[in-house]
């Protein structure tokens, strides 16, 4: 364990609590005309408008800088969102619901996306470390008074919060509805809205394309896949209650570049495939965390799913350039209790990379297919756990908005949802690679989860 133990680091984030005060809030529409009226509608795909879609990802960048008014910084990223959301439109419309559920963009009078000014006398400094996600920060990220959970019919699809703090430095916290767009397109659109407060003048490369029509469920519906991903399981165990009945901690967890690299190396299945960083980390952040629950029965069959990014996989046709919406399908390993936490690392390994290499084209559109005659209605936990990774987006890139880079960039709370985990790249200017394991654990479990996570047992 000493060997490893240098290689991973838990990372604590003080309990704090961050008094603001919001100075005012507004709307923000497109300065031009748009390829929208009063009126219009546009579709949504049934990638966009899953129920496991019908989120805002809350996402938060903190930025050291002097010398710039609030009102200065609010005012550049208005008027440069302003820009932006002519050719990147369907994010100042809203959400309404349709027929057998469906939902659509539509657009009316008095929408747009919503900002919001705030500022509290706390300094940068009393956050401590910057570097990992903390729950305490939610008052950053506004939230409309008795807003429901999983609300999203007839929100702002985007609303961004400044908060000036007393040492000059700022936090923008943005809620971006996942409808519109994935990790991706996100990506694409906060490049452009970054490019554009820089410069002053519009910058959109690639254009956006909208195209939602493309994935359109077959007709008649053809589903190929049994979709154990979405399957409702009765959950017998004590995987579920062991998270929910007792308020989770959010755990933090570095891990260097030598440590995934060894990782990988004796995660590897005997054979000619190989497999890749994240087979490796996902198939030991899995057992080490089931090991570590001491999930009973040992029956009981349990789900690691994954979203994959499909967009390789679209050939017929490929995807037009600056596509920015909802081209992820969730990837799904199983296994018993007994045969994970008593196979080899390896077998696990082997299991993960299965589920990734099993999402193709023809599983894209059964996904498709599948929502269409069977649409889920309700997020389904049992025997799960869901890992999101955030090392491949370009989110440090995107984060200059004319004050540099921001020291911060990701989630802040994991604990509403539990059984989610979230792999982040580590902030740092000039990092050689190195990440952040997030998590949620009861507290009883955290000790034997780091324990696990640095030993490595492959056996």
């Amino acid at each position: 364990m000493a060997r490893f133990s240098s290689w991973v680091q838990e990372r604590h984030f003080p309990s704090l609590h961050i008094p603001i005060s919001i100075d005012r809030s507004f709307s923000v529409v497109p300065e031009g005309p748009i390829q929208a009226r009063d009126g219009d509608t546009l579709y949504l795909s049934n990638l966009d408008d899953i129920i496991g879609a019908r989120v805002f990802t809350p996402t938060i960048y903190f930025y050291i800088v002097g010398g710039n008014s609030i009102d200065d910084v609010v005012g550049t990223l208005r008027d440069a969102l302003a820009k932006v959301l002519v050719p990147y439109y369907p994010f100042s419309g809203r959400l309404r619901e349709t027929k057998n559920k469906k939902l659509e963009v539509f657009f009316g009078p008095n929408q747009g996306a919503l900002m919001v000014q705030a500022h509290t006398e706390l300094s940068l400094d009393h956050l401590g470390d910057l570097n990992v996600p903390n729950p305490a920060w939610s008052n950053l990220v506004y939230k409309f008074p008795n807003e429901g959970d999983y609300k999203v019919i007839d929100m702002p699809l985007l609303i961004a919060q400044v908060t000036r703090f007393s040492c000059g430095g700022f936090s923008l916290g943005l809620r971006i509805c996942h409808c519109i767009c994935d990790g991706l397109g996100a990506m694409q659109f906060l490049g452009a809205w970054a490019s554009t407060a820089r410069t002053g003048s519009l910058v959109v490369d690639p254009n956006p394309c909208w195209d939602r029509e493309i994935f359109a469920p077959r007709d008649p519906p053809l589903v190929t896949y049994p979709h154990v991903e979405f399957m409702k399981i009765d959950d017998i165990s004590n995987l579920t209650n062991s998270l929910w009945e007792v308020k989770p901690l959010q755990k933090c967890y570095w891990l260097s570049r030598e440590f995934q690299a060894h990782l990988k190396s004796v995660a590897r299945p005997m054979d000619s495939l190989g497999c890749t960083t994240f087979d490796a980390m996902a198939a030991h952040v899995w057992r080490s965390w089931v090991k570590a629950l001491d999930v009973k029965p040992l029956d009981f069959g349990l789900r690691l799913t994954f979203p994959v990014n499909a967009r390789p996989k679209l050939k017929n046709p490929p995807l037009k350039d600056g596509f920015y919406g909802n081209v992820v399908c969730i990837a799904c390993a199983t296994s018993t209790v007994s045969n994970l936490v008593n196979g080899s690392l390896q077998d696990v390994t082997r299991l993960v990379r299965e589920a990734r290499l099993g999402v193709s084209e023809e599983y894209l559109r059964s996904t498709i297919d599948h929502v269409a005659v069977d649409r889920p209605t309700k997020l389904e936990f049992g025997g799960k756990l869901t890992i999101t990774q955030w090392t491949r987006f370009s989110m440090y890139e995107t984060s200059d908005f004319g004050w540099g880079r921001a020291i911060y960039v990701g989630p802040l709370d994991l604990t509403p949802t539990p059984q989610v985990c979230v792999l982040l790249p580590e902030g740092v200017a000039n990092s050689n690679g190195a990440m952040v394991v997030c998590i949620c654990l009861p507290e009883a479990a955290a000790h034997r989860f780091k324990e696990l996570l640095c030993l490595m047992d492959t056996s």
